[in-house]
């Protein structure tokens, strides 16, 4: 366990805002979060959990309290036959290193999330997704600390309350309570069903690609992300900015694209919202919607949360005045419960 006082936020978060946080515990192994968590108590700290760092907002405030970030590594195979594959991999391992793993052993559940920045502990509190697939679809349990009871435990997928962008872990009385040390995935299908999402469709066409396996479609979902999302290591962003809007019934607006999803509910592409809205390229209190990819939205020059939160306030009223639809900013805001 590695302690460390007074850390700027904004070294730690790919959007590279916030103030400096007051103590920051790094662990790497399961058995120090008893450790961490006795520091954090004996204190009275508040805490946040923190994986990459792609998917929190710094404020410009700070943290007056302990980011605890997710260094647990390790890629464990427990189950492989040649129709099944059950893998257990740590918090802490970078998301896109895990989705290489089970690609290259020709299971298919997770390729089309490829490149998603983040770690693998993050993938079920955003239950994240891409193309098709979310995170809730394979995986099958996680391993937790839970900080409220000071003890490690088990919870099964069908737990977890997963829906869109949506847990126990981000939302509901056990939001923020449970530090995720591992994660365990089950893989049965050798190949992405379709009909696939359009752009990746698109791409398959023109491309004249027909193998749709794992690596394949792994290989291009890899392609259309670098050619349309920035790298956070160039670029200041937290990946897809806005969720895609659910709604109970189709748009009345008739022009509005959506997909029926597998729980009847009706999803609306922001970044079509977005594109059409003329908000392509353009700059708001020094972030820009991204020329490439309109979810996206890139820090050019903003020096603070506030900033950002102008820039926000500005778009979803553009949006609600023209198609009378609310957006919902996907990161989060690193602050106590």
């Amino acid at each position: 366990m590695n302690i460390r006082e007074n850390i700027p936020i904004k070294d730690l978060t790919t959007m590279r805002l916030g103030g400096p946080a007051r103590f920051v515990i790094a662990i790497e192994h399961a058995e120090e979060c008893t450790e961490a968590f006795g520091f954090v108590k004996e204190k009275g700290l508040p805490f946040y959990f923190l994986g990459a760092g792609a998917n929190s907002l710094g404020l410009d405030t700070g943290f007056d309290g302990a980011l605890i970030l997710n260094q647990i590594k390790g890629i464990e195979i427990l189950q492989e036959s040649e129709n099944v594959l059950i893998v257990k991999a740590g918090g802490g391992e970078i998301w896109d290193d895990f989705v290489q793993f089970v690609v290259s052993k020709n299971f298919s559940g997770v390729e089309a999330m490829a490149k998603i920045p983040g770690t693998v502990g993050a993938a079920p509190v955003q239950n994240i997704g891409a193309y098709g697939q979310e995170a809730k679809d394979t995986l099958e349990s996680v391993e937790v600390y839970d900080s409220l009871l000071d003890e490690y435990k088990e919870i099964m997928a069908k737990d977890c309350d997963f829906a869109y962008r949506h847990s126990i872990f981000n939302s509901g009385k056990d939001k923020g309570r449970y530090f995720i040390l591992s994660a365990t995935f089950k893989f049965t299908e050798h190949q992405l069903k379709q009909p696939f999402y359009n752009s990746l469709q698109a791409y398959l066409d023109e491309h004249h690609i027909a193998d749709y396996s794992p690596k394949s479609v792994y290989d291009a979902v890899a392609e259309i992300r670098k050619n349309k999302l920035p790298d956070p290591a160039k670029e200041a962003s937290a990946g897809s900015f806005f969720k895609n809007i659910i709604l109970d019934e189709p748009p009345k607006n008739k022009d509005i694209p959506y997909r029926e999803t597998k729980d009847g509910k009706f999803k609306v592409n922001t970044g079509w919202l977005l594109e059409n809205a003329g908000l392509k390229g353009k700059t708001f209190h020094g972030f820009k919607v991204s020329d490439k990819a309109a979810l996206i939205l890139i820090n050019e020059s903003g020096e603070t949360y506030e900033d950002l939160q102008r820039a926000v306030t500005e778009i979803q009223k553009i949006i609600k005045d023209k198609y009378g639809l609310a957006l919902e900013p996907e990161p989060v805001k690193i602050e106590a419960d």
